[in-house]
C-alpha cells in the first residue's frame, strides 16, 4: 500500500493510492499529523480506517508523508563502503576505527522536513557555501520498542520512504557533532509517499540520484555496511522507538563532497532521487535567507 499525505481544498488529508496510481482514496481521519495515526494503528493491531471518497492524484499537492515528525529523525552516516572511502579524508577522518565496528548515528530536527516538489532553501554564504545531497532509503517504524533484537527488527517496520539528507558540509566539519550541519530548515525532503513493508523489500532495492539530469549515485541496499535489522537494534539500545519514528539508512557514494574538486549545490539545481519499489522524490534548490 502506498500512503500519501496531501493538501486538498486547504486541508491536510491522508490516503492510499489506487492500484493504477491515478486516484488517492482518502481515509476518514484527521490529516494534521500526516500518516502518523496509521503507523500508530498498525502498532496497535487496529484495522485501517474507512475510506471517505477519492480525488485524482493530479489534482492535489503532495507533501511529506510525515510532515511534522514527533521528534528528531534518526540518521546513519558512513553506511556504504564506497561512500566511506570517498570521504575518508574529510568527514570520516576522525573516525579511524574500522568502518564496520559501530554505526555512526546522528539526528535531524523535525523542522527540516519538506515534501516532494518543495523548494529547498540554500542559506546565505555567510552561513554555509558547501551544500550537499544524500539520497537515502528511509524506514518508518510501526511497532515501537526498546532493545529490539536484530532477529525481531523487521517486524517493527511499518513502511519505507525516501529522504534527501541535505548537508551543510562546512558546518558539519566545523563541529564535533553533525546535527547543526544537517538540521537547517528544509534540509530533509521526504516522499513521495510511504510504501508499507508488506509490499517492499527494503533489504534489496536500488537507490539512485541525479543532479540536473546527471547521475551521481547508484547502489543497492544489499551494499549497506550495517543492514536494516542492525540499524533498528542500534537505535533502540536503551531508547524506546515509537510508531512513526524515522530512520534514514545512509547514502551511497557519489556525493558532491567526494568529487575532485567538490561540486556543491547551487541556486536552480534539481535533485532527483529514485528508489525501486517506492518512486521518485524531486526538489529544486533555491537561494534562501
Amino acid at each position: 500500500m502506498r500512503i500519501a499525505t496531501i493538501v486538498h481544498q486547504g486541508k491536510r488529508r491522508v490516503g492510499r493510492l489506487s492500484a493504477d496510481g491515478m486516484q488517492l482514496e482518502l481515509f476518514d481521519i484527521d490529516g494534521t499529523r500526516g500518516a502518523l495515526p496509521l503507523a500508530e494503528a498498525f502498532a496497535a493491531g487496529a484495522a485501517m480506517p474507512a475510506v471517505s471518497g477519492s480525488v485524482p492524484l493530479a489534482d492535489v499537492q503532495l507533501i511529506a508523508p510525515l510532515p511534522a515528525p514527533r521528534r528528531n529523525l534518526w540518521c546513519v552516516g558512513r553506511n556504504y563502503h564506497a561512500h566511506a572511502k570517498e570521504l575518508r579524508d574529510t568527514v570520516f577522518k576522525d573516525n579511524a576505527k574500522a568502518v564496520d565496528a559501530w554505526p555512526i548515528v546522528f539526528t535531524k530536527a523535525p523542522e527540516t522536513v519538506v515534501g516532494p516538489g518543495a523548494d529547498v532553501q540554500l542559506p546565505g554564504t555567510t552561513v554555509s557555501s558547501q551544500i550537499d545531497y544524500e539520497a537515502e532509503l528511509t524506514i518508518i517504524i510501526g511497532k515501537g520498542g526498546k532493545n529490539i533484537s536484530k532477529a525481531d527488527a523487521m517486524g517493527h517496520i511499518w513502511g519505507y520512504t525516501i529522504v534527501n539528507d541535505v548537508t551543510a558540509r562546512d558546518v558539519q566539519m566545523r563541529h564535533s557533532q553533525w546535527d547543526l550541519g544537517k538540521s537547517f530548515d528544509t534540509f530533509c525532503p521526504m516522499g513521495p509517499w510511504i510504501v508499507t513493508a508488506d509490499e517492499m523489500d527494503g533489504t534489496d532495492t536500488r537507490v539512485q540520484c541525479w543532479i540536473n539530469g546527471e547521475k551521481r549515485q547508484d547502489a543497492r541496499t544489499t551494499d549497506l555496511i550495517f543492514d536494516i535489522p542492525t540499524l533498528i537494534e542500534t537505535c533502540s539500545r536503551g531508547i524506546t522507538l515509537l510508531p512513526g519514528d524515522i530512520i534514514a539508512t545512509g547514502t551511497p557514494a557519489g556525493v558532491g563532497m567526494g568529487m575532485s574538486p567538490p561540486r556543491w549545490l547551487q541556486h536552480g539545481d534539481v535533485v532527483r532521487i529514485e528508489i525501486d519499489g517506492i518512486g521518485i522524490l524531486e526538489n529544486r534548490f533555491v537561494k534562501g535567507d
